[in-house]
C-alpha cells in the first residue's frame, strides 16, 4: 500500500458541522468519513453514516465508541462540548469561517488533512468559476441600480445574515444593506429599505415564513414588503459554508433578478456530493 494510501486507510472523521461534511464529501474522503453531526443529511448524502449529535450537543460516549482519529466541527460550538472533547484521546480541528476567502482556507485545511490537496484545489476553482458565472449574469442589469437586499438568518430576535451571505448578495448583483451576522430591529431594516428581503432561518430547512415580515407593521413602508418581494431560500445553501453556496448563490440571484426568468445562470449549479 502507499504511503498516502496507508494515512487514509488510517483516519477516522467524524464531522460535527455540515460544512465540514459537505467539503470532505465534495473532496472525495467519503471512506474516511465515518460519522456526521444530524444536520448533515440536509446538505450531503451521508448515506448510513451514523448521526452524533452537533457542535452544541453530542455524547461523546457515543463518538468514542465509533474509535474516531480526529474530530472536525465548525464554531460555534458549546463550551462543554468543547470540554468533553478535549478530555478525550482523540485529535480535534475546529474552523471558523467568515468569508468565502475563510472558505477556501478550510477547503485547503482539510484537503490537507484527507492527503487530497489536488482535489481540494480542483474544488475551489469549480466554486469560483461558478461565482464568476453568477456575475457576469448579474452584469447585464447593471444599467439600474444595484437592488438592495436584507437577508436574515433568525427571526426572533432579527439575525442578519453571514458575512459570506453579503458576498454572495454581491456576485448576485445585489448589494447588502445591513450589516452581516448581526442582531437587527425593526426600525433598522425600516430605516434601509430593502428593494429584496431574503429568509434563510438557521435550522429551518424552507420552512422560513414570508408572513412575518410581510406582516410587520414596522416594514409596511419597506420596498420589499409593498412589492411582496420577500423570498425564502433554503437555510443550508446560504447557511453552510462550503460547495452548498454555489447553489446559494444561484437562488440568490433569481431573488435579486426575477425578471431573469429560469434559464437565466442556467449553466450555474451548486456542486453535487
Amino acid at each position: 500500500m502507499a504511503a498516502t494510501e496507508k494515512s487514509r486507510a488510517t483516519l477516522r472523521i467524524v464531522s460535527l458541522a455540515p460544512n465540514v461534511t459537505s467539503i470532505l464529501l465534495a473532496l472525495g474522503a467519503g471512506r474516511e468519513l465515518v460519522a456526521v453531526s444530524k444536520w448533515c443529511k440536509h446538505v450531503a448524502r451521508v448515506g448510513r453514516r451514523p448521526q452524533i449529535g452537533d457542535c452544541w450537543k453530542m455524547d461523546i460516549r457515543e463518538v468514542m465508541r465509533l474509535k474516531p482519529t480526529i474530530l472536525i466541527g465548525s464554531v460555534p460550538f458549546a463550551p462543554e462540548t468543547v470540554v468533553s472533547i478535549l478530555k478525550e484521546p482523540v485529535s480535534f480541528l475546529a474552523i471558523n469561517p467568515r468569508s468565502l476567502a475563510d472558505v477556501e482556507m478550510d477547503i485547503r485545511t482539510l484537503a490537507r488533512v484527507v492527503n487530497r490537496v489536488t482535489a481540494g484545489e480542483m474544488l475551489i476553482r469549480q466554486m469560483q468559476f461558478s461565482f464568476k458565472s453568477i456575475a457576469r449574469q448579474a452584469k447585464q442589469f447593471r444599467a439600474r441600480p444595484r437592488p438592495h437586499v436584507y437577508s436574515e438568518a433568525w427571526p426572533h430576535p432579527h439575525i442578519s445574515s453571514p458575512p459570506w451571505v453579503a458576498e454572495l448578495v454581491t456576485i448576485a448583483g445585489g448589494k447588502a444593506v445591513i450589516p452581516a451576522g448581526t442582531r437587527v430591529a425593526d426600525e433598522d431594516v425600516a430605516q434601509a429599505r430593502p428593494d429584496v428581503i431574503v429568509l434563510a432561518w438557521t435550522a429551518t430547512g424552507a420552512r422560513s415564513k414570508a408572513s412575518s415580515a410581510l406582516r410587520n407593521p414596522a416594514w409596511q413602508d419597506v420596498p420589499a414588503v409593498r412589492a411582496r418581494r420577500v423570498v425564502v431560500i433554503r437555510d443550508e445553501l446560504l447557511n453552510t459554508p462550503g460547495p452548498p453556496l454555489v447553489e446559494g448563490a444561484r437562488q440568490l440571484f433569481h431573488a435579486i433578478h426575477p425578471e431573469a426568468g429560469p434559464r437565466a445562470a442556467a449553466g450555474v449549479r451548486g456542486h453535487r456530493q
